[in-house]
C-alpha cells in the first residue's frame, strides 16, 4: 500500500469525510486511477490537491471552481479555473514547483495544477490541466523532424549578448490564450473569463542549480528572465546520479519530481510534481519544460527542503535525489516517462591545470543531448570550472584549450586547440569550445551523437598578447618557383619584439602582380566568410568536420599567397582559376545558393606560431617575374 499523505488543516473546511476519503484513495490508487470528465466540472465543486511542502510527506491544500475556460485558438484546449486554500498557501500563494499537483473531485482525478497569474497575484487562483488532455497528448504521434539548434551566439564572447542570446532560445511561456476573443467559458462572466485567458501562464519551473560560482548563477538567472524557468540553490542527495531499483524506482501522484538537464560535479535539473502514475508510466508538470517533443532526460525524486515565501512569488527549494526513469516527451501539456532506467548522457571530462604553480585539478559532468541544452551546458561547466579558478570573468589571464569532441557512428573526432588571453578569456575560450557542438547539432545532412567530450585546460596568471607590427620580404620581384622569405614582426604588451620567418614557396606557373597577406586567425575568418568559405557552407557533414577541424588558432599569424584568378565556391569547396565558359555556367547556378563567386585565389597558407594571442594584418603586393628570366 502507497503512504499516505499527512492532513493539513486549510482555511476552507472540505466537507464531511471528503478529505479522508480522497487521501486514502491517493494512497492506494489503482492502476486505472478513477478520473472525472472535464463535461463533469460545475462551478462552487470543492476537491482536494496533493503536493510536498516539505520533506517528502505528500500534503493536501483545498480547491475550489469557479469555471472552466476554453481556448477556442490555437491548440483549442481547456482549463479549470480554481481558488486554491489550505496548507501554507494562504501565505504564500501559488508556490512554483506546484505545476503537476495531482487535483481529486469526489475521489477522481481531474488534473494538474499548471497555470498561475505569475507574480503579486493577489488571490491564488490557479489552472488545471485537465488530465484527460496530459493522457490524450502523451498517446498522439509526434513529428519526427530534427530541431535545428537554437540561434545562440556562440561567436560573441560578451555575457551580455550571450545572456541575452540564451534568454531569447529559451523563451516559451505563453499565455494560456493570445487574445480575449479566443476564450469561451462556463462559469465565468466574458470579461473575467478573457482576463484570466490572457493572463495565466505555466507556473514558473524551478532549476535547481548545483556546484557553480555566482558568475554563473547570474548568467543562468539572467537567461531566465521572462522565460518560464527561475533558478534556484540547491544540492544533490548522496548518490544522486545513480539508479533506483524494484520499490525504490516507485514515485506516487503528488510527489516531487526531477527532469535533469546536467549532472555530476555541476547539476542542473527543473522540478515538479507528479500527477498521475499509470503502471510504469508517469505524467507531470501538467505544461512543458521545455517544449522539447522527443525527450531523453533523467527523471529522478526530489526532496523539497522549504517553501520559500515571497510577496512576488513564492517557490520550493529542492535536493535531488537518485533517477528513478526517463522523461521521454515534453509536450504542450506536461512531461511524460516511464519508471525504470535513467538515459544516456554525454560524458564530459575536462581537466585544469596552472602553468604558473604545480596545481591541476578534474572534473566530470553530465549533459543531456539536444541541439540548445548540449552546447549551452557544455559552455556552463567550462565556464564554472575555469572562474572557479580564476574567480572574476573580466580577469586579464591566458588559457589554452585543447580536447576533442568524439561522435559514434564512425565520424571523426573534432579537435579542439586554441588560446585565449586579456580582460574575458574565460568566457571567450567556453564560448568558442561550445560553438562546434552547436554547428554540428544544426547540421542539415545527418544526426549526429556525442560519444563522449575531453578537455584539457592551461592557465597562466598574466595575458600573453602580442600585435602584428611588420612584414618584410626582401625580394620584391621573386621569380616563379622561388621560395620567398617572409619575416614577421609582433611586439608583445610587455615590449618584448617577436620575429619569425616563414618560407612562401611560389608556384612555377604563377606570374604577374601577388599578394602576401599576414593576419590573425579572426581577420581570416572575416575573409572566408564574405567568400562563403564557412563551415556552415559545406555539403556534407564530412566536409563539416573537415572544416571544423581546420579552424585556425589565434596564438598564430597565418600567411597567405593570393593571385587575382576568378574562380568560386562550389558547394562548401573552392575551385579556382576557372575558364569563363566554366565560370559563366556557374554564375547561372548562384540563385540556387551553391555558388559563391571569387574574384581571387589563396594559393598557398602557413602558418607563424608565436606563444602569444596576436591580432594585426599586412598585405604586401609583390610582382612575380617568369622562372629564369633577368
Amino acid at each position: 500500500m502507497r503512504p499516505q499523505p499527512a492532513r493539513v488543516p486549510h482555511a476552507a473546511s472540505v466537507a464531511g469525510g471528503m478529505v479522508v476519503t480522497v487521501l486514502l484513495a491517493v494512497a492506494a490508487l489503482p492502476a486505472a486511477t478513477p478520473r472525472i470528465d472535464l463535461d463533469e466540472i460545475e462551478p462552487g465543486m470543492r476537491g482536494v490537491g496533493v503536493t510536498v511542502f516539505s520533506g517528502t510527506a505528500r500534503e493536501e491544500f483545498g480547491v475550489e471552481v469557479l469555471g472552466v475556460i476554453n481556448n477556442v485558438m490555437g491548440p483549442r484546449r481547456s482549463l479549470i479555473i480554481v481558488r486554491l486554500d489550505g496548507g501554507p498557501l494562504a501565505e504564500t500563494g501559488v508556490i512554483q514547483g506546484m505545476s503537476g499537483s495531482p487535483v481529486y473531485f469526489d475521489e477522481r482525478l481531474a488534473g494538474a495544477l499548471s497555470y498561475s497569474l505569475g507574480s503579486f497575484a493577489k488571490e491564488p487562483i490557479a489552472g488545471i490541466t485537465p488530465i484527460g488532455e496530459m493522457v490524450a497528448t502523451d498517446a498522439a504521434p509526434m513529428q519526427v523532424a530534427r530541431r535545428r539548434a537554437a540561434a545562440i551566439a556562440f561567436a560573441d564572447g560578451d555575457r551580455v549578448h550571450l545572456a541575452a542570446a540564451m534568454r531569447r532560445a529559451l523563451a516559451r511561456t505563453e499565455p494560456f490564450a493570445g487574445r480575449p476573443d479566443d476564450v469561451r467559458a462556463t462559469g465565468l462572466n466574458a470579461g473575467e473569463a478573457a482576463r484570466l485567458g490572457t493572463q495565466l501562464r505555466p507556473i514558473a519551473t524551478p532549476v535547481l542549480l548545483s556546484g557553480f560560482v555566482p558568475e554563473v548563477i547570474d548568467l543562468w538567472a539572467n537567461a531566465f528572465d521572462g522565460s518560464g524557468f527561475v533558478t534556484t540553490i540547491g544540492g544533490a542527495a548522496a548518490g544522486a546520479a545513480t539508479q533506483s531499483g524494484g520499490d525504490g524506482a516507485r514515485l506516487e501522484p503528488g510527489d516531487a519530481v526531477g527532469a535533469t538537464l546536467m549532472r555530476g560535479d555541476f547539476a542542473m535539473t527543473g522540478t515538479g510534481t507528479v500527477t498521475l502514475v499509470d503502471e510504469d508510466r508517469v505524467y507531470a508538470f501538467g505544461h512543458p519544460f521545455y517544449n522539447l517533443g522527443r525527450a531523453s532526460l533523467p527523471m529522478t525524486r526530489a526532496r523539497i527542503t522549504t517553501v520559500l515565501p515571497s510577496l512576488a512569488i513564492s517557490s520550493k527549494i529542492t535536493t535531488i535525489g537518485d533517477t528513478v526513469g526517463t522523461i521521454d516527451q515534453d509536450r504542450s501539456t506536461g512531461i511524460y516517462g516511464s519508471l525504470g532506467g535513467g538515459p544516456t548522457l554525454i560524458p564530459i571530462d575536462v581537466t585544469i591545470a596552472a602553468a604558473d604553480r604545480e596545481l591541476t585539478e578534474s572534473f566530470a559532468f553530465e549533459v543531456i543531448e539536444d541541439p540548445f541544452f548540449t552546447p549551452t551546458l557544455a559552455l556552463t561547466g567550462l565556464l564554472n570550472t575555469l572562474l572557479s579558478w580564476t574567480e572574476d570573468l573580466s580577469s586579464a589571464s591566458t588559457l589554452e584549450v585543447t580536447g576533442a569532441v568524439h561522435l559514434r557512428d564512425g565520424h571523426d573526432p573534432i579537435r579542439l586547440h586554441n588560446v585565449y588571453a586579456g580582460n574575458g578569456a574565460a568566457l571567450s575560450a567556453a564560448v568558442s569550445a561550445a560553438a562546434p557542438l552547436s554547428t554540428l547539432l544544426g547540421n542539415r545532412f545527418l544526426p549526429v551523437e556525442f560519444d563522449r567530450i575531453e578537455l584539457g585546460i592551461t592557465t597562466r596568471e598574466t595575458p600573453r598578447i602580442a600585435r602584428l607590427e611588420r612584414v618584410r620580404v626582401d625580394t620584391p620581384r621573386p621569380r616563379a618557383g622561388d621560395t620567398l622569405p617572409v619575416t614577421v614582426s609582433a611586439r608583445t604588451a610587455e615590449g618584448e619584439l617577436i620575429v619569425e620567418t616563414v618560407s612562401v614557396r611560389l608556384p612555377r606557373d604563377v606570374t604577374g602582380p601577388v599578394q602576401i597577406l599576414v593576419a590573425d586567425a579572426e581577420t581570416l575568418q572575416t575573409r572566408d566568410a564574405s567568400a562563403g568559405r564557412q563551415p556552415q557552407q559545406a555539403r556534407s557533414l564530412t566536409q563539416l568536420i573537415r572544416a571544423l577541424n581546420r579552424t585556425r588558432q589565434q596564438d598564430r599569424f597565418y600567411v597567405q599567397l593570393l593571385a587575382a584568378r576568378p574562380g568560386a565556391v562550389v558547394r562548401g569547396q573552392p575551385q579556382v582559376a576557372l575558364p569563363s565558359s566554366v565560370r559563366a555556367v556557374l554564375d547561372g547556378d548562384r540563385a540556387g545558393g551553391d555558388v559563391t563567386p571569387l574574384s581571387e585565389a589563396t594559393l598557398g597558407e602557413w602558418d607563424v606560431p608565436t606563444g602569444h594571442v596576436v591580432s594585426g594584418s599586412r598585405l604586401i603586393t609583390l610582382t612575380v617575374e617568369p622562372a629564369g628570366s633577368g
